[in-house]
């Protein structure tokens, strides 16, 4: 990623998180997607702790490729974690990245566990 691109991402970044917190009630869901892999984590602010946390780098789906079928499954292991861990709610924290693709899929797969956002 181009320094360029990489400064642009951080500047919508932090401009959503001027907007956005986590809390113990409503935690934050971020995302994080590089070239390889997508990350999920559910977070509270307010303690500074991640509560839930999933990715595409866990041996269940180590060896597939990033596609937004990918992504899907790593939404749907975060949705059922947090439902594990009583969280029905978040606010949703794209990190930067367009709310398109791998990012979408994500969402979308956690919403239809149950999450609400």
């Amino acid at each position: 990623m181009s320094v360029i691109k990489l400064r642009g991402r951080q500047r919508r970044h932090y401009r959503v998180r001027r907007k956005i917190r986590g809390s113990a009630e409503q935690p934050r869901l971020a995302v994080f997607r590089s070239n390889r892999h997508i990350y999920a984590q559910v977070i509270d602010d307010d303690a500074g702790r991640t509560l839930v946390s999933a990715s595409s780098r866990e041996a269940s789906l180590r060896e597939r490729t990033l596609t937004a079928a990918t992504a899907a499954e790593v939404g749907k292991l975060v949705g059922a974690r947090c439902k594990e861990a009583g969280i029905g709610r978040v606010v949703f924290d794209r990190g930067g990245f367009a709310y398109h693709g791998r990012v979408k899929a994500l969402a979308e797969a956690a919403r239809e566990e149950g999450l609400e956002f």
